[in-house]
């Protein structure tokens, strides 16, 4: 195991552990092969800063843990540039669940990083209007077992005496827990929470947003001077954030210290005829289908009305553009099936299938993201690896990343220490 870790004398790097050296690099060029990746704009303190001039930041990535990282740093005064290959929250920002814990995190590295990333939601869904904004709702979160009932079976079959259970779920159900309380879980509508943070950063803080394709990053004496784009558009930094998600991979400067892979998640999204009927409760289901092995889907109502469905998911092969990305037939069906087998009221002819989908999850290999400076190369910051909790914690991870790159401590000094671990 290593740490990325910030090399600046300055509070927060008391939040990483110290990690190995890598050996200084001489001048180079970095280039991303094959990459979807994005890039971002953003300027570290160093000599070439003129006193009083705003630090150029780039920040790779639109999706939740880029726009976050590029919102902090613009609204603590650097000038920000994000740059995106596809569009804003094309991936699994945009494909999410979009559920938030406070607590289920707890006894992890990552504990006090989801504890302030959970409150941090908060506290932007009252400055952006969260509830309207993008359905920042507090919500009770449910464990239920649900058995897959057959085609003759009567509808509204949910156990006895399970008061607990919400009356919109009347399939063949037992065994409910309360397992999330609407002060320990939350959910957001992760696509439109990333695009109205970032048209809050773009209009509020002057970020200024780019597509197109990161091709090289050019570092002179051991610190990141630009990033170059397809076609030769040539972007001056004094800081990158590389915030590439499963598409780290294929940036070969970081495949080489670290692996993160792409854990490909599928997804439906249901309107069901009578939405004011579904309530505010997620359910977290021990699914048992007819004729298979137990799985454990997801299901979130929407404050818009819709049915969010997850589940059935498998290490692939990311591909390189985010628009290829389609779900898996077989996979999409079952989702279906655990939709009719819930409720009646996500059955076929009570609810139509708005959305199929699927995503890539970027995760590491002992599922601990990675968060910090480079080792040896100075300005050049990784933000990666969130796996499934991405939405929960991109608000604390785009503040950390911010004060790294800043180099100064507002934040967390009002936090307990998070210790973020990488594969070596």
């Amino acid at each position: 195991m290593a740490v990325i870790s910030s090399a600046s004398p300055v509070s927060i790097a008391s939040l990483f552990r110290p990690i190995r050296k890598y050996p200084t690099l001489p001048d180079l060029v970095i280039t991303a092969t094959s990459t979807s990746c994005l890039s971002s704009l953003s300027q570290p303190m160093d000599d070439r800063q003129q006193p009083g001039s705003k630090k150029r930041v780039v920040v790779c990535g639109g999706g939740i843990i880029g726009v976050c990282t590029a919102y902090f740093l613009a609204k603590k005064g650097a000038a920000v540039t994000l740059v995106e290959k596809s569009s804003v929250a094309c991936a699994a920002s945009g494909k999410a669940g979009g559920f938030l814990a406070l607590d289920w995190c707890d006894g992890g590295p990552v504990e006090s990083l989801a504890r302030a990333s959970f409150n941090l939601h908060r506290s932007l869904s009252e400055e952006l209007n969260g509830p309207d904004s993008y359905g920042y709702r507090p919500l009770t979160t449910l464990s239920i077992t649900v058995t897959e009932s057959g085609p003759s079976s009567p509808s509204g079959s949910k156990s006895s005496g399970d008061s607990m259970i919400p009356s919109w779920v009347d399939g063949a159900t037992r065994g409910p827990r309360t397992i999330g309380t609407t002060q320990t879980t939350a959910q957001v509508h992760p696509q439109l929470f990333t695009r109205t943070l970032l048209n809050t950063a773009v209009e509020k803080y002057g970020v200024e947003v780019v597509i197109g394709k990161l091709e090289q990053l050019r570092v002179e004496e051991g610190r990141v001077g630009s990033v170059v784009l397809e076609g030769g558009r040539v972007i001056e930094s004094d800081s990158v954030v590389l915030s590439l998600g499963p598409w780290t991979g294929k940036f070969e400067m970081l495949a080489s210290m670290f692996r993160v892979s792409g854990l490909k998640a599928h997804s439906i999204v249901l309107e069901p005829k009578d939405p004011g009927a579904i309530t505010p409760h997620a359910l977290f289901l021990s699914f048992h289908p007819q004729g298979g092995k137990a799985m454990d889907p997801e299901v979130y109502p929407r404050p818009t009305g819709e049915v969010y469905i997850c589940g059935m998911s498998a290490e692939e092969e990311v591909p390189d553009d985010p628009e290829q990305i389609v779900g898996n037939p077989a996979s999409i069906a079952m989702l279906k099936r655990v939709g009719k087998s819930v409720s009646s009221h996500l059955r076929e002819g009570e609810a139509r299938v708005k959305v199929e989908q699927a995503c890539f999850l970027p995760c590491t290999d002992d599922g601990v993201p990675i968060i910090g400076e480079v080792p040896g190369m100075k300005g050049c910051y990784v933000a990666t690896g969130h796996s499934c909790w991405g939405i929960l914690n991109g608000p604390a991870t785009g503040a950390a990343v911010a004060e790294l790159v800043l180099e100064v401590n507002q934040f967390f000094t009002l936090h307990k220490k998070i210790d973020i671990l990488i594969d070596s």
